[in-house]
């Protein structure tokens, strides 16, 4: 009976032997699928690329044409000085007065150095006034060919420090005339000139700024500032933009210290141009005007009591009775808010607009007075407006 049972024993262990085994086999199979399932794909090998570098403008073609139109310029001056030790003593001159009626003066000689901008091949040169001064005996300018020639004076603005003179030579190399109206702020400009006599001297930069005012520099003012490097000696200097084009005459300079500080005030190509031109055309800048009359700004307080809405305006503090405002209905204290149709700003604004006013025209001018607003038709005649610092 055993024998009849061990066959089929024998048989029953084998199958559950295998199984085992096709089982095992299963479960391996379904753990290296699921291992291959979970595992991340891996990304393909890419170098990375360098990122470009930054392209640096270059302007040394725009520099070496525009170098050749920059001269140096030193003006030959007497100036007036007195004898007193008390010269320099405001208590004296204020009790006192002229010191030279009690000390007698003398005539020094002074010299003036700058740079200068050759704007026409028969030998015009556009120049701060402050550059050439008063009383000038005598005017050099030092050529880009290392030349010396002598020149004369053809005109002087203080009013927007512009000067022009003329020098007996032709063929020279000019900076062709930009447009100021099209600057931007951020645009880059080149300042050129003689900076402590380092004759054609290039510095870069950009606009700073445009239509600064009231900084103190002259009584038109609409400055453009540039943080190129400008220093002693780059006065009456050209301003150029990328193209090589005169777009300011370097003027001034903001600083504590005397020299660069990064920021620097140039009188724009298109109000040195009308001058330049009025300069050589009638040896004067003919300007609108309305008659004898001193504004002052509009304080806090003024305003105020003027029952004006804001410090914006130009304060009248005296006018002459002749004068053609008087003579259309403006008086002192007044507040002149409107020019032509424009607001004005302030002092500086509205003596802008007024000697831009085409002479022989009819300005209107908006006033505040005891609260009210009134128009006024002002004849606008050849003259100036004086503003109070």
């Amino acid at each position: 009976m055993f024998k009849r049972l061990a066959v089929p024993l024998a048989l029953v262990l084998c199958g559950f032997a295998s199984g085992l085994v096709i089982t095992g086999r299963l479960r391996s199979a379904q753990e290296t699928s699921a291992q291959r399932v979970a595992a991340p794909a891996r990304a393909p090998q890419t170098q990375a690329l360098p990122l470009p570098a930054p392209a640096v403008p270059d302007f040394s073609t725009v520099a070496s044409r525009a170098v050749g139109g920059v001269v140096n310029i030193s003006s030959l001056q007497i100036v007036r000085r007195s004898n007193s030790p008390f010269a320099s003593d405001p208590f004296f001159r204020y009790f006192f007065g002229d010191e030279e009626d009690w000390f007698g003066g003398r005539d020094e000689r002074e010299l003036s150095l700058g740079s200068g901008v050759l704007v026409s091949d028969d030998g015009y040169v556009v120049t701060n006034s402050h550059v050439i001064g008063d009383n000038v005996r005598e005017i050099k300018a030092v050529l880009p060919d290392k030349r010396e020639v002598r020149g004369r004076v053809v005109g002087t603005d203080p009013m927007t420090d512009i000067a022009v003179v003329k020098f007996n030579t032709a063929g020279l190399p000019v900076i062709p005339w930009g447009d100021s109206s099209k600057l931007k702020v951020g645009q880059w400009v080149l300042a050129i000139g003689s900076p402590f006599q380092f004759n054609q001297t290039v510095t870069l930069g950009i606009v700073s700024a445009l239509g600064r005012k009231n900084i103190g520099l002259a009584e038109y003012e609409d400055f453009i500032q540039t943080d190129a490097a400008i220093n002693p000696g780059n006065s009456g200097g050209a301003l150029v933009d990328a193209r090589g084009e005169l777009v300011g005459i370097n003027t001034a300079i903001y600083s504590q210290s005397g020299g660069y500080q990064g920021i620097g005030f140039a009188v724009p190509s298109n109000l040195a141009r009308r001058v330049f031109h009025d300069l050589i055309k009638y040896g004067e800048v003919r300007r609108g005007s309305i008659g004898a009359m001193v504004v002052a700004p509009l304080t806090t307080e003024v305003a105020r009591e003027l029952a004006v809405r804001s410090t914006e305006g130009a304060y009248v503090s005296r006018m002459s009775p002749s004068s053609e405002a008087y003579q259309a209905g403006v008086r002192p204290g007044d507040v002149i808010v409107g020019f032509n149709g424009e607001r004005v700003q302030d002092p500086s604004d509205f003596l802008r607009k007024v000697t831009d006013a085409t002479i022989g025209s009819t300005a209107t001018i908006d006033i505040v007075r005891d609260g009210r607003r009134m128009q006024v038709r002002v004849p606008v005649v050849q003259g100036g407006v004086r503003r109070r610092r």
